[in-house]
């Protein structure tokens, strides 16, 4: 099935793995919330690739994305991560946050406007860094 597109999100990307790992994720946490519910959505409407079919323009879990703020004007880079990943690195961020669920499936060049509680995010996706594989 086609991925379906909703205004003001841009088309997404996602390897299977990826898809897996965070279908996984998801199905163990106990309580609703916002960005849960959210990436359903977007697992539901991504493209899905074969790990080896992903483009290197395209955020990952794993990958480190440069990225800037476009109501703020501020530049991040951030690694995105399942929760059980991080270990207080800064430059990390968790697939649960906001602005790692937002990033997850973007390529360069792509803006994303992405609801929060309380405001939204809007965010355009400079460059991404795919991680060593060893």
């Amino acid at each position: 099935m086609a991925p379906t597109a909703r205004p003001g999100l841009p088309a997404i990307t996602v390897s299977t793995r990826d898809s897996d790992r965070l279908y996984a994720l998801l199905d163990r946490l106990d309580e609703p919330a916002d960005v849960i519910d959210a990436l359903y959505h977007e697992l539901e409407r991504a493209r899905i690739l074969l790990p080896e079919e992903m483009p290197d323009d395209v955020v990952t879990l794993g990958s480190c994305a440069r990225f800037e703020n476009d109501t703020t004007g501020k530049e991040q880079t951030l690694t995105l991560l399942l929760p059980a990943e991080l270990d207080g690195t800064p430059g990390q961020v968790s697939i649960l946050a906001p602005a790692g669920a937002a990033l997850l499936g973007l390529k360069v060049g792509d803006r994303i406007d992405w609801p929060t509680g309380h405001r939204t995010l809007r965010l355009h996706l400079v460059e991404v860094t795919q991680p060593r594989l060893s």
